[in-house]
């Protein structure tokens, strides 16, 4: 399994604990930056993680910002991804196996180091149940492809 990791400046410390944790569990990764606390637009950031999963360069992504939101409505404007808010473990279980969520996001200022490690491994060892839940992600694409 290969990561695309990601955060703006108010996410940079939660995103370092993650990576100390994949690193740990012995997962790969490329930090997508920030590289620092200093300032920076977080659209940058969920562009470049989300077009690096959406092309196949990486299984998943985890992106990061101070609330979780605005980078994942940045990456969401990806065609082709699915970026999940996840603040607790059944949501982010939830968001791989029902709507094949490609990306997780977090806020850093929403939760601690040790649930978002939780929220990261309950993402990464669900897998997306397809029947059902496949139709639901095909009209998802019907949306974004513009068709009514």
């Amino acid at each position: 399994m290969k990561l695309a990791i990601g955060a703006d400046h108010a996410g940079f410390r939660l995103k370092e604990a993650v990576k100390k944790h994949l690193d740990k569990r012995g997962i790969e990764y490329k930090d997508f930056g920030t590289y620092s606390e200093e300032s920076c637009d977080y659209p940058d950031i969920a562009r470049d993680v989300a077009v690096a999963v959406k092309k196949g360069e990486f299984d998943f992504g985890i992106l990061i910002c101070g609330t979780g939101i605005g980078i994942s409505i940045a990456a969401n404007k990806i065609k082709g991804i699915r970026a999940a808010l996840c603040h607790d473990t059944f949501s982010a279980k939830a968001a791989r196996a029902h709507n094949n969520a490609n990306i997780l996001a977090m806020g850093a200022r929403v939760i601690g180091e040790g649930l978002a490690c939780e929220i990261v491994d309950s993402f990464l060892s669900a897998q997306f149940e397809g029947g059902r839940h496949q139709r639901r992600v095909d009209k998802i694409h019907e949306i974004e492809n513009g068709q009514d």
